[in-house]
């Protein structure tokens, strides 16, 4: 009896393995697993145009230093892992994002201390129009980037204006909720409006109530608001307290006059 194998491209000899003579194929080597942290944090910070020289040192100075701060280090540390990535991007107009610090791993003291002296020497990157959704859609560009895997993914956006370039800033928001992340916000208030464009810095029903209902997304999502940028620092440590430790914020103690806190 002959039996007839039908359809194959090759002798039978080629189902037991390599024709003589060829090498084997390799296996590829199986790909690393990336490192393990608690929370991947990107801090999205305006440099619009409304955000004067002045105005961007208080905040760059007050990022660096809040990451400094013993309640956020211990913050880091009570977590399951005792590690967190944080990446700092600053945003203006569509178009207009950088990453001013990409995924840095911060355990520790040195390891805080060598990312806030990193983020006051850097360059300002932009001075634009504000495109909230534009810094929305950069922060998720730089999560699917990570080098390192988390349970919990967040975005930080702290502005001072609302959303007056570039798509809605809502579609962005859904969009990157809808993908994991959760979305927070700092404002920052202008006590003076803005002579060209008023409502950009003080809209109807405060840009606080902007936030929460443009802006912020995902479970436990909140707004802090702080009444200047001299007062910013203080509401970054408790911003950053409440998303490591990932529960509601709770303002410092003896915190300076004029400060407020809101939470969606």
């Amino acid at each position: 009896m002959v039996l007839m194998l039908v359809g194959l491209a090759g002798p039978v000899g080629s189902l037991a393995g390599p024709a003589a003579g060829q090498p084997a194929a390799e296996t590829p080597a199986p790909k690393a697993a990336a490192e393990e942290v608690d929370l991947l944090l990107v801090l999205a910070a305006d440099v619009s145009r409304s955000v004067d020289d002045r105005k961007f040192q208080l905040q760059r100075d007050g990022y660096a230093a809040a990451i400094m701060d013993e309640r956020v280090l211990a913050a880091i540390k009570s977590g399951l892992i005792g590690r967190i990535a944080i990446c700092y991007v600053e945003w203006s107009g569509v178009g207009n994002q950088k990453t001013v610090i990409d995924w840095t791993v911060i355990g520790d003291r040195d390891s805080a201390g060598r990312f806030a002296g990193q983020l006051v020497e850097s360059a300002r990157a932009f001075a634009d129009r504000t495109s909230i959704a534009g810094g929305i859609d950069f922060a998720m560009t730089r999560i699917a980037a990570a080098p390192f895997s988390a349970r919990r993914h967040t975005i930080d956006v702290s502005g001072d204006g609302t959303n007056n370039s570039g798509r809605e800033v809502t579609q962005a928001r859904d969009e990157a909720v809808a993908k994991g992340a959760a979305i927070n916000g700092i404002v920052i208030l202008t006590e003076k409006p803005l002579s060209w464009n008023a409502e950009h810095t003080n809209p109807a029903g405060g840009l606080d109530g902007y936030y929460r209902a443009n802006v912020i997304g995902g479970p436990g999502a909140f707004v802090m608001v702080a009444e200047n940028f001299e007062s910013s620092g203080q509401a970054l440590v408790a911003k950053l307290i409440a998303e490591i430790a990932g529960r509601d914020p709770v303002p410092p103690e003896n915190p300076p006059p004029g400060r407020r806190l809101a939470v969606r």
